[in-house]
């Protein structure tokens, strides 16, 4: 036939290399033919002759030739309409060594859409699907799809790269208006009951189909048994063949656009090639067969206990809401899991898909609602497992009690109750403290609301913009997290700058430390203290004290400004007092000590000290330590100090330990502080100038010796 395209296969067999050449009646070269599959364009009708002829021209080698017509093949296989159904096992064919291919002819409808399944075997079998013009629609070799966009009758021509002899199963199941699938009813809310799907996938790629029919369009959820263990994954078509959604891109519901009947198709993803069962239930979202008791939206019910009996089941929860309403949904396993949760409207409209800087959901109208939910894993024979959820409005939020800001040095006003919310009624504008704790004095991370549910702030620091009534939530926007009733907790909430503090000294040393006990979890004191803006202080501590004994100490300023805490400036180097005066300390027990007393002072470091001076003598001077005595200071005039200095301190009656530090006339501390210790001696290199020195003693009875040398002298 004219334009005739021949498929040739030269396969050498043995001896040197060889090639050919294919030629027309008039001796005019037509295409070469080599070791792999070629495909040689033919003229007018007529004679053509091939000459093999070796690569080098010498030596000697035999070889195979195999020649095939594209347009006239010798023979080719028709594939019936079965052939095409999902449950056909295929056809299974060998290609023997050096063929140029098999030939199979079908008819499809122009438009028909179909799985192609790799032909599989030890080799490297490929192939084209060609249209009635004998054109190229899609190549058969991995899988795939393929789209018959052009009118048939259609040929198929399969072949081996390398020539080998090779087994081949072929499968072209159709995918628009497939057959051979069992049907998967749609299932309702809850235990899903018969209504569930089964098959078997044995060898990554195989696929497996099921056949779907809604008679609306809406969204459906697709969930398989233990999916992310078995590596499936499905897809969605419509009666057409055209893909509608897929799992990744449509890991919650699948929007389905009409009414019809559907095609989901499983496709085993693992290399390993191990063999998965599956279950598979599909759920409708725009209706509510099955879906549980409606629930309220108040933050003082209890958290609903909501079960799963089937690896593939889908929950539902109905609940009424306004317009307006900003509803979030919190969910947790009571065994390890995951909770998956969403939002959809009466229709089944999934709602807030898009990111937004408020927390929960703006509901778009007055009437009911739904949350779907699910565990996501199902890894265990149990028949019942359970999640707990809460649904609950953060606008204008209903059930939970009421807490006003309460005074530093004393129990917050709130008791340790339940109920994760709090109403915060403040009564005038500006920044609060606010901050929850458990029984033991353990934060509990909180975020609070305005009436509309807007986020005002996280917990700590809080700047209200006005007067009126916020919400606090226990880890408000961990939506992961159920808080129930029965979690006991107390909010301490205050106004960031403190007031009807103590007044405490800036000579800590020489007075009876400031007292104070912590009656409650989520106490806070204050102290007021002394010192001018552009000094420098330290907190003094009893080494020994332990649990509310060592509170947590921050420093602010007149306007409630942060400077420094005990975690590090207070405590081991010292905190200057930028901002504006007076300056306070702010304290409350660390986490896990939610009562006792405690003993505390303060030391002012900068500036000419007004501590007796240390002798610079074999002498030095005895410490008496006590309990209202844990810190001694001591100057050293510039005159009475080398550059580097020697201190030396040793317990000589009692108990307990001592801790040493220098600091020269600017507050900087050039020495220490040194660990506990009943007798050390340490070397500080010190600036010019007068220096001030700090004994920190445990608070028992105890004495010391302290003395200090120039480091070149030697030790008596």
């Amino acid at each position: 036939m004219d334009s005739d395209i021949l498929l040739a296969k030269l396969t050498q067999a043995s001896g040197d290399g060889v090639g050919g050449r294919v030629t027309d009646r008039n001796g005019e070269y037509v295409c070469y033919l080599g070791p792999y599959p070629e495909e040689c364009q033919l003229g007018a009708a007529g004679i053509y002759t091939i000459t093999v002829s070796l690569y080098y021209g010498t030596g000697t080698g035999s070889y195979k030739l195999s020649v095939e017509s594209t347009r006239t093949p010798s023979e080719c296989e028709k594939l019936p309409e079965k052939f095409f159904s999902f449950a056909s096992a295929g056809r299974t064919g060998t290609l023997p060594a050096g063929a140029a291919g098999h030939c199979y002819k079908f008819n499809q409808p122009t438009g028909a859409v179909l799985h192609l399944a790799g032909p599989g075997g030890a080799g490297d079998v490929q192939g084209s699907i060609l249209d009635a013009q004998y054109k190229p629609l899609c190549q058969v070799r991995y899988t795939t799809e393929c789209t018959l966009s052009r009118p048939g009758p259609y040929r198929l021509f399969l072949r081996e790269l390398y020539g080998n002899e090779t087994a081949y199963t072929l499968k072209m199941p159709r995918i628009s208006h497939a057959a051979g699938c069992p049907v998967v009813p749609l299932a309702s809310f809850g235990d899903p009951g018969t209504n569930v799907g089964t098959g078997t996938v044995a060898q990554q790629d195989e696929v497996a189909c099921h056949a779907l029919t809604t008679t609306t369009a809406g969204a459906v959820v697709v969930r398989f048994a233990q999916h992310h263990d078995q590596y499936l994954w499905w897809y969605m078509y419509g009666p057409d063949g055209q893909r509608i959604c897929e799992e990744y891109s449509s890991a919650r519901y699948c929007a389905l656009p009409a009414a019809g009947t559907y095609t989901l198709l499983v496709q085993h993803q693992n290399i390993m090639g191990t063999e998965i069962n599956y279950q598979v239930a599909v759920t409708a979202l725009n209706r509510n067969d099955g879906c549980a008791q409606a629930t309220g939206t108040s933050w003082d019910q209890p958290a609903l206990l909501v079960h799963q009996t089937s690896a593939v089941q889908t929950n539902c929860q109905p609940f009424q809401g306004q317009a307006g309403d900003q509803i979030i949904t919190y969910a947790a396993p009571t065994v390890y899991n995951e909770v998956s949760t969403w939002l959809v409207d009466d229709a089944g409209v999934t709602l807030c898909t898009e990111w937004s800087e408020r927390d929960g959901c703006v509901l778009p109208a007055t009437g009911t609602y739904r949350v779907i939910s699910y565990l996501r894993s199902w890894n265990d024979p149990t028949e019942d497992h359970t999640y707990k959820m809460q649904v609950r409005r953060l606008s204008d939020a209903a059930g939970c009690p009421t807490v006003t800001p309460g005074t530093y040095g004393a129990a917050p006003a709130s008791a340790l109750g339940g109920i994760r919310c709090r109403i915060l009624d403040i009564p005038a504008s500006g920044v609060y403290r606010v901050k929850a704790v458990d029984a033991q004095n353990y934060r509990s991370y909180a975020r609070v609301y305005d009436s509309a549910g807007a986020r005002v702030c996280d917990d700590m620091w809080c700047n209200f913009p006005a007067p009126g009534r916020y919400t606090m939530v226990l880890a408000g926007a961990a939506t992961t997290t159920v808080i129930d009733n029965d979690f006991r907790y107390a909010v301490a909430l205050l106004p960031y700058v403190p007031s009807g503090c103590d007044p405490v000294s800036e000579t800590g040393y020489q007075e009876a430390p400031y007292r104070g006990e912590f009656v409650a979890a989520g106490q806070h004191d204050c102290l007021q203290l002394p010192s001018p803006a552009g000094a420098r202080i330290v907190a003094l501590l009893p080494g020994d004290a332990t649990g509310a004994g060592m509170p947590e100490i921050a420093v602010l300023d007149s306007t409630g400004a942060y400077l420094c805490d005990s975690s590090w400036s207070l405590r081991q180097y010292s905190c200057e007092l930028t901002g504006t005066a007076p300056f306070f300390a702010v304290l409350n027990a660390d986490d896990g000590d939610a009562t006792g007393s405690y003993a505390v002072a303060f030391a002012r470091v900068d500036g000419a000290p007004s501590c007796p001076v240390l002798p610079r003598d074999a002498t030095g001077v005895t410490v008496t330590t006590g309990a209202d005595r844990f810190a001694a200071c001591f100057s050293i005039p510039a005159d009475q100090h080398a550059a580097r200095e020697v201190f030396t301190y040793r317990r000589t009656s009692g108990e307990g330990d001592a801790r040493l530090s220098v600091f020269d006339g600017g507050g900087v501390r050039y020495c220490g502080p040194t660990g506990p210790s009943v007798d050390r001696t340490v070397t500080c290199s010190l600036p010019a100038g007068p220096v001030m020195v700090i004994l920190e003693t445990d608070a028992v009875d105890a004495t010391y010796q302290l003395t200090h040398r120039d480091a070149t002298t030697p030790a008596p």
